[in-house]
């Protein structure tokens, strides 16, 4: 058995700092719990501001310190995020107190290729969420966690799965490091008592009768002479996040930034049910204003051609329809949703392109345009059972499905029998001795004529005979002569359609 732990040191700060403009991250900035001074960035922490310190000493240290509230709500959503992204690596997954992530990836090591591989794999889905990492590896659950807590030990060299070795890992770590530890380390500390190694050496009926047992349980279970079972955290079937926004955001691009946090825990939402994102909705809560008609919240919903799971194509997306959307009032707080997944294999990057894989710059151009114009100003064309040119097809949006045609409306065999592009009218032509003319210029017959007569059951009778012909610089055209004459003198030659 081999569990990884993820311990997150800094998350109650980095919570925090996510919901700030990028500018104000880089000012002193604190969290403060219960009056005193709980957590601090490199900048508060080279101006003198130490853990434990009163709110009115660090602000005398730096008059432009940006002071935050521990919220216990907030870094549990980020650490849940942080589980969901190891779920794609094991599907034993744990938490471990309030920071730390715990992985059993004993049956994983052969797929990732070893630890060095998954180690390296596992930061990089970690990599998005914008944490610093302390990864440790233990044969117990609650060895690795205290490694993890005490050093970053994977970062020096893999731990070995033997209890020997743990054992010899865990003598030099802290007794505070235990929750019972924490509790007691006045009186540990004034008897001597440092490390885990001193624990282990005096009697444990003395220590259970000073300090309890649930002291001894935690040494046992660290060390491997107890068991220790762990419930496997489960995925929600709905993805719900929500961020408080601790500067109004004004602009869309100052809500984009909040959207990109949000975003980086939906996916890894995604990739723990093994799945992609196929639609979400980011709704944003506003100020409240005193006007009758302004809106409390703006709801975006976003719908891919093609699930994905590339955090940069969603945040391409969002990006461009926030830049439709004009905001009601400064937004307060974003929330996304996501119930929509797509659980089908995705596709394979091969070493030889595929129709398949030809397609996806295709999907991700029509995704783009559908996020900046929007949905009904993308068509496609969508082919009618019909001989008649012009009710031969019809446009739909490309996110409606077409109905295949029952029959094709020309020969399948004749790829260029019939051009794409046809005019909104067809054009009158002049004509000189009976022969059509394109711009004063004589054309020449390449192919026809084809005899088109159909129309006759609603109304809209034609007869024509279609040719296609050449002009005088090598364009190709598509003409018709009409072969019903006209009640009153006019063409009888007409310009259909151009060849691209």
């Amino acid at each position: 058995m081999l569990w990884l732990a993820v311990h997150l040191r800094c998350l109650s700060l980095e919570a925090y700092c996510a919901a700030l403009p990028p500018a104000d991250t880089a000012q002193p900035v604190a969290l403060i719990a219960e009056h005193r001074v709980s957590a601090v960035n490199t900048e508060a922490s080279e101006r003198g501001i130490r853990l434990g310190m009163k709110r009115a000493t660090a602000l005398a240290l730096a008059a432009d310190l940006r002071l935050g509230e521990a919220d216990a709500v907030r870094d549990a959503a980020a650490l849940l995020a942080v589980a969901h992204a190891a779920l794609a690596f094991t599907p034993m997954v744990t938490l471990e107190g309030g920071a730390t992530v715990l992985l059993e990836v004993q049956p994983s090591l052969r797929y990732f290729g070893g630890l060095t591989s998954l180690l390296q794999r596992l930061r990089q889905a970690l990599a998005p969420l914008s944490h610093q990492l302390h990864i440790a590896s233990a044969p117990t659950p609650l060895g690795a966690a205290l490694l993890a807590q005490w050093r970053d030990g994977l970062a020096e060299g893999p731990h070995s799965t033997q209890p020997a070795a743990l054992r010899a890992l865990l003598d030099g770590a802290p007794v505070w490091l235990l929750g019972p530890g924490r509790e007691h380390w006045e009186a540990l500390q004034g008897m001597g008592l440092r490390t885990l190694s001193d624990l282990r050496t005096l009697p444990r009926s003395g220590l259970a009768r000073r300090f309890g047992e649930d002291l001894l349980d935690d040494i046992d279970s660290a060390f491997g002479q107890r068991a220790d079972p762990r419930q496997a955290l489960l995925p929600p079937p709905v993805f719900e996040s929500r961020l408080e926004l601790l500067a109004r955001a004004d602009t869309t691009a100052q809500v984009l930034h909040g959207a990109n946090t949000l975003l980086a825990r939906l996916l890894a939402w995604a990739q723990a049910q093994q799945a992609r994102v196929a639609a979400f909705t980011l709704q944003m809560r506003h100020e409240p204003r005193h006007r009758d008609d302004a809106a409390e919240t703006t709801p975006l919903r976003i719908e891919l051609a093609e699930a994905s799971l590339d955090i940069c194509h969603l945040q391409l997306l969002l990006r461009e329809r926030l830049a439709q959307v004009v905001l009601a009032a400064p937004t307060l707080e974003l929330r996304l949703h996501c119930s929509e997944l797509a659980h089908s294999a995705a596709p394979n990057g091969e070493l030889f392109p595929t129709r398949q894989s030809q397609t996806q710059g295709l999907t991700r151009l029509l995704e783009r345009l559908r996020a900046r114009l929007g949905d009904t100003q993308v068509l496609q064309v969508a082919p009618l059972a019909d001989h008649r040119p012009e009710q031969a097809m019809r446009l739909l949006p490309v996110t409606q499905p077409a109905m295949p045609a029952p029959m094709p409306p020309w020969p399948a065999h004749l790829p260029l029998h019939r051009p794409a592009w046809l005019l909104p009218e067809p054009q009158p032509l002049s004509e000189r001795d009976t022969w059509p003319l394109l711009a004063g210029r004589p054309l020449q017959m390449l192919s026809g004529p084809e005899r088109i007569e159909s129309g006759w059951w609603d109304g809209g009778l034609v007869a024509r005979d279609y040719f296609i012909a050449m002009t005088g610089d090598g364009a190709l055209v598509w003409i018709y002569r009409a072969r019903l004459q006209p009640t009153e003198p006019g063409p009888i030659w007409f310009l259909q359609g151009r060849f691209g």
